[in-house]
């Protein structure tokens, strides 16, 4: 590796897609053009940054850095995006720290170098942009990067932290940004690079100035201190390095701030290579993704609830939607209408703050997936049909135990949220949770187990989907932990190690200690969470999955300060 910078990427709310640029088609493998690449010159020799290998590591659990050692200089760099008060911009920041161990002084040249060779738009699949790649000069020295057509939706800038020399490439769009410093005997020198996106070139460029004048070390103060103020503790350093690393990554890729409206939105994850791309599922916005911001950041989560009964409350449960509410692929999942009672409850219960049921856009969204589930009421039986399941499969009959689960406590948080004369009207959730034990049970070998779907007629399966397990019952208090039927459904089950959601379920169910002490030494994708693991708990398929990591970090925090999971 050489520290190079491949590919970055924005959402672009207009398009209702991620737009990213990269130095070439093949960035998510790392190979290829790079975007941005650091180089070094020593005494006007070139020297490559990877001559000596680089050590990686990532401050607060997430900034990454990397130190190398090239003769007797020490290259340190730290490369981030800041965030936090009088911090959070559009952009990146390559800073490099050069320690010199030697007897003599070196003048050193400091540098970005790279190319914009591919650029793509992208919902789940990529598309490329037809217009050609244009890198200029900006008026402060700055690199532009864009198309040439017009209007463009994104354009990068790229500036260096000080005086600089700045070079271009005839007919293509390379560029190179170099810094001149000298590093005296036993002393140090630095530079630092700024790249970042607007809606069009001037607005890129005007945001590296803003960089430049706040300065790296500030940016990167501001940015250390309010990653540190997100983190969570359970008093075990394994197991607050799984919850943090994943909780971040829910909270910095699972949520992001539109490019050309500057609001906020929620979405599978903006990880490139995951094959959900920048869709989302009320199910797993408002249960898996909010649930772990709002441990590091309630106010954003009541943003964020709000946000998603703005966008996406109209039609409860209607499918799988564009990050901006517009549907992408219809298909009625009833946990995704009950999601928004679930979410509004446990932001109340774990915030105190009950005024949120105040706010008319929540009351809405509650009134309206209220109506969606009555309307899925079976006449005779108090249970609820869904088209199909939160992972989008169609159900393999219409009452499922666990959407029925989850619209039973749903229907309890009706009755304590909406006006008493509607309340009055909402099924009594117990009669749904005596109606599942009824009907969703079946005797093997003389002892009960549950069933996972049935169609009131007498046909039924008991197999069970990984990603709506019945591991997930006690949750929804439906069942205790102990509860001798559910232990015994849970035994009948497959455990092996495939999607990494049911191993979070399984911290819910008998076996919670031992699946803890697996997540702890599972690689998973780097750390973070993938939709599918091997038996190890190494991703096989789409990694970096945002919404997810916020259901791991939840899941496994819950487990220990709610369930009392030993670690």
């Amino acid at each position: 590796m050489d520290g190079a910078i491949h590919a970055i990427g924005v959402l672009h709310r207009g398009s209702r897609s991620a737009v990213e640029f990269a130095g070439g088609p093949d960035f998510a493998s790392g190979r290829g053009p790079a975007l941005a690449r650091p180089v070094l010159q020593v005494d006007g020799r070139a020297v490559p940054l990877g001559e000596g290998a680089l050590a990686w590591e990532r401050v607060s659990g997430w900034i990454p850095t990397f130190t190398s050692t090239v003769g007797d200089l020490v290259v340190r760099a730290t490369i981030f995006a800041p965030y936090g008060r009088d911090a959070d911009t559009a952009g990146l920041v390559y800073a490099i720290a050069i320690e010199n161990r030697g007897s003599r002084e070196v003048r050193l040249t400091i540098g970005l170098e790279g190319e914009l060779g591919h650029r793509q738009l992208r919902v789940r699949t990529p598309r490329m942009f037809e217009d050609h790649h244009v890198a200029r000069r900006g008026e402060s020295s700055a690199v532009i990067l864009g198309g040439s057509a017009l209007p463009g939706l994104v354009a990068v800038a790229i500036a260096a932290d000080g005086e600089s020399t700045v070079t271009m490439a005839e007919g293509a769009a390379r560029y190179a940004v170099h810094r001149q410093v000298r590093a005296p005997a036993g002393g140090h020198a630095e530079a630092a690079f700024y790249m970042a996106v607007g809606p069009e070139g001037d607005g890129a460029e005007a945001t590296t100035a803003v960089m430049r004048r706040r300065g790296w070390r500030a940016l990167l103060g501001a940015t250390r201190e309010s990653i540190r103020s997100l983190e969570q503790s359970t008093g075990n350093e394994g197991v607050d390095g799984l919850i943090n690393r994943n909780l971040l990554l829910a909270y910095f890729f699972g949520v992001a701030r539109a490019l050309d409206d500057a609001h906020f939105y929620l979405v599978r994850s903006r990880a490139p290579w995951h094959g959900r791309g920048v869709t989302v599922r009320e199910w797993e916005a408002l249960t898996w993704t909010i649930p772990a911001v709002q441990l590091a950041d309630p106010p954003l989560a009541r943003e964020l609830l709000l946000r998603s009964c703005e966008l996406h409350g109209y039609a409860p449960g209607s499918g799988v939607r564009y990050f901006d509410g517009t549907l992408f692929e219809p298909g009625f999942c009833i946990e995704g209408a009950a999601a928004y009672a679930l979410a509004t409850d446990r932001y109340i219960r774990e915030t105190g703050d009950d005024q949120i049921v105040e706010e008319p856009i929540l009351a809405d969204a509650l009134y309206a997936s209220s109506e969606d589930i009555k309307a899925r009421r079976n006449e005779q039986v108090p249970l609820y049909s869904t088209e199909v399941t939160p992972s989008g499969q169609p159900a393999a009959f219409p009452y499922t135990l666990h959407g029925n689960a989850v619209v039973a406590q749903a229907l309890d948080v009706f009755r304590r949220t909406l006006d008493e004369e509607t309340a009055r009207e909402v099924q009594e959730p117990e009669a749904v949770r005596a109606a599942l034990r009824r009907q969703f049970t079946k005797e093997r070998e003389g002892k009960p187990q549950f069933l996972s779907a049935i169609n009131l007629a007498g046909e039924a399966v008991a197999d069970d989907d990984p990603l709506v397990s019945v591991l997930w019952l006690p949750l929804y208090d439906m069942v205790d932990r102990s509860d001798s039927a559910y232990r015994r459904t849970v035994r009948s089950l497959d455990l092996e190690p495939r999607y990494l959601v049911q191993q979070c379920a399984r911290l819910m169910g008998p076996d919670a200690k031992d699946v803890l002490k697996w997540l702890r030494r599972a690689p998973l994708h780097l750390g973070l969470a993938a939709e599918e693991v091997d038996a190890s708990g190494l991703a096989t398929a789409n990694g970096t999955d945002a919404a997810l990591a916020g259901l791991l970090a939840y899941s496994v925090w819950y487990a220990v300060h709610a369930l009392g999971v030993g670690t």
